[in-house]
Parts: structure tokens; sequence; C-alpha cells
């Protein structure tokens, strides 16, 4: 019985971490780009990187960028979780 709390926490835990994980990454790349477009000589790269990520974002989020970040988040802390069922469920059936 002590199996399922240590499995739950590993879950959320798994999960969490597979949410934010390409958040900070998208996040970074939108920083970064931002950071660009203040130098005025790569000002239009700074743009059009930004520009890019947004409409890549858009994709995924029906028209949104905002909804395209959390979509995409919310997929990957789903594959976590689903990965760490696996890993765990082997782990168990091993031991």
């Amino acid at each position: 019985m002590s199996i399922f709390p240590n499995f739950l926490r590993s879950l959320l835990l798994t999960g969490l971490l597979s949410f934010v994980a390409p958040l900070l990454l998208i996040g970074a790349g939108l920083t970064s780009f931002s950071l660009l477009g203040l130098v005025p000589a790569l000002q239009g790269v700074g743009r059009s990187g930004e520009d890019l990520i947004l409409q890549f974002l858009a994709t995924f989020g029906s028209g949104c960028p905002l909804q395209g970040f959390l979509v995409i988040g919310l997929a990957f802390g789903l594959v976590g979780a689903l990965f760490d069922t696996y890993a765990s469920y082997q782990h168990s059936r091993w031991s």
C-alpha cells in the first residue's frame, strides 16, 4: 500500500517537470529573440525570429499563441506522465 503514494508523487513531479520544460525552452527562445531585437543591427533577425515562434505557437493554438503554448505544455506533460507510468510498471514487474 505504500507504493501508491510514492507512485502518485513521482507521477505528479514528472508531469509537472515535463509541462514546464518546453515552456521554459520556448520562453527562452522568445526572450533571446526579443533581446536580439534590441540591437539595432540585428533588429530584423530578432523580430522575424519572434514572429516565427509565435506563428508556430499559433498553429497549435487555433490561431492564439498562448493557447498553443499551453497545448504544447500539456502534451509534453501527458507524455511525461505516461512514460513515468510505463517505467513504474516495468520496475514493479522486474522487482
